[in-house]
């Protein structure tokens, strides 16, 4: 039996006279990966702000394994939570080796050094990552999905057992996307949580056991990927004519598109 790691109860959002999250009650299993997935401007991103404690909801309670969310500190929940936000920006000419061991400060005590622990951790993430040829080269002179890679870097060496990536893959070739998918797919298969927000459908398919909709705000749909996945939902919530098939080569469901519109 799956404990429930994250517990959504009635959340609302709101920016200002704008609401974003209407009503969301979502649980979250540890030791899975979880796609979500919606149009445009539903709310994706914000719920990724809730989740990490980075936003409060206006209404409801988030709670992480059983505990209020509000009720942890900062350093405990980067203890627990690493975030790929969608858009990772640095204005100081750090090195990708000094990027990445800021992941390893919520392990360490207040005013202590990283050890040769700590350096280890990052050098494994690095080759990992396939960034040890980076590792000193500045940040600031990286294309957008070279950050992205290291900002992916930093979040496993946080060694979390939560990695929320919003939109994570968005800006990486078809090659990156793929590796860094299936790093965050090692980490479940340790008992990690990932919950990511994913635009592509066929990628969501391949990698994710579980999908939440979100449209307008509210929760559309929510379960397992081939009880979620179909062409009705695509058809209602995407407004696209779809086909959703079983492919042998990605041993996953797939989503082939008529680019005729409904």
């Amino acid at each position: 039996m799956s404990r429930a790691m994250y517990q959504l109860s009635h959340i609302s959002f709101a920016y200002g006279e704008r609401q974003t999250l209407d009503d969301l009650s979502i649980t979250f299993d540890a030791g899975h990966f979880y796609g979500i997935v919606g149009p445009n401007g539903s709310g994706k991103t914000t719920l990724v702000d809730l989740l990490s404690g980075h936003r409060r909801p206006v209404d409801g309670e988030i709670a992480l394994d059983g505990r209020p969310l509000q009720n942890y500190t900062r350093k405990e929940l980067a203890q627990r939570i690493a975030v790929v936000p969608q858009d990772f920006r640095i204005n100081f000419p750090y090195t990708c080796r000094q990027v990445v061991m800021m992941g390893r400060y919520p392990r360490l005590p207040r005013f202590a050094p990283p050890g040769d622990s700590d350096r280890a951790v990052v050098d494994d993430v690095l080759a990992r990552t396939a960034l040890t040829d980076f590792s000193e080269r500045h940040v600031d002179r990286l294309s957008g999905g070279e950050r992205q890679r290291v900002v992916f870097a930093r979040c496993l060496a946080q060694q979390t057992d939560v990695l929320l990536l919003d939109e994570a893959t968005a800006s990486l070739d078809m090659q990156h996307a793929i590796e860094l998918l299936n790093l965050a797919a090692r980490r479940v298969a340790t008992g990690a949580t990932v919950i990511a927000v994913m635009q592509d459908i066929n990628l969501a398919a391949i990698y994710c056991d579980h999908l939440v909709c979100i449209r307008q705000g509210r929760l559309e749909a929510a379960g397992t990927t081939d009880r979620v996945l179909t062409a009705e939902l695509l058809h209602e919530v995407f407004r696209v004519n779809a086909r959703v098939e079983y492919h042998p080569h990605a041993n996953a469901l797939q989503v082939v598109f008529n680019r005729e519109m409904p």
